[in-house]
């Protein structure tokens, strides 16, 4: 496991994931083991392996630690910067702040998208008064689906999909989402599910997936 990694799960298994939900100003929580009901998409060609990802095919090779800047998700029509999301004093994973102007955020205690290792990327599915979060349809998501995050050093990480989750957040998968994995993966995490009485949402949706390339892009200004 790496440093990052040891990192990212050793802060996830004892804080409560605040994960993005944006019906009001804050977020829902939730840690634990996946539920057995839990919905998945499984990748073509095969299930996950035993670190919980589908190993097909030739693997391209870990990219250098680099910021996220940009993050594209063409099938859901997401074409948003990336802000840089620490921990609350409560030892909470930061969110995005809701503005009329969404932004996906990147936990900045893991891996760099294209690291080894599983980079998080968090986002609203609502935004309160504003309407419709930056990852309102991220539950639509397939196997197969294309992401691209665009970084510091003029690299495009290229990602497919391989599983697509709705769990509920009493039973956030800390393990699956911030336990190590021995190649380069990413997740996306909104809100999802029923509303709760207070106007938050009771589940999270999870997309997984695994590098699938890399090229070149123009640079970008710095992040946050």
């Amino acid at each position: 496991m790496t440093s990052y990694s040891r990192r990212a799960f050793g802060i996830a298994a004892v804080a409560s994931l605040l994960a993005g939900c944006g019906s009001r100003a804050g977020g829902g929580s939730g840690t634990g083991d996946v539920r057995a009901g839990a919905a998945v998409t499984p990748a073509p060609g095969g299930g996950p392996s035993a670190k919980g990802s589908p190993h097909v095919g030739a693997e391209p090779d870990a990219l250098a630690r680099s910021l996220p800047l940009r993050l594209e998700v063409p099938a859901i029509g997401v074409d948003t910067p990336v802000v840089r999301l620490g921990l609350e004093a409560d030892g909470t994973v930061e969110v995005p702040a809701i503005t009329a102007h969404d932004r996906a955020g990147w936990y900045e205690h893991g891996p760099t998208p294209g690291q080894r290792g599983p980079a998080v990327i968090l986002g609203h599915v609502t935004v309160g008064s504003y309407g419709d979060g930056v990852f309102r349809r991220l539950g639509e998501l397939r196997a197969g689906d294309r992401v691209v995050v665009r970084l510091k050093d003029g690299t495009a990480a290229e990602f497919s999909v391989f599983a697509t989750r709705t769990v509920a957040k009493a039973e956030f998968p800390t393990q699956q989402v911030y336990g190590n994995v021995d190649r380069p993966e990413l997740r996306l995490i909104t809100c999802g599910g029923a509303r709760d009485d207070d106007g938050g949402y009771q589940d999270n949706v999870i997309v997984f997936a695994a590098l699938a390339g890399s090229g070149g892009t123009a640079s970008h200004p710095g992040a946050r």
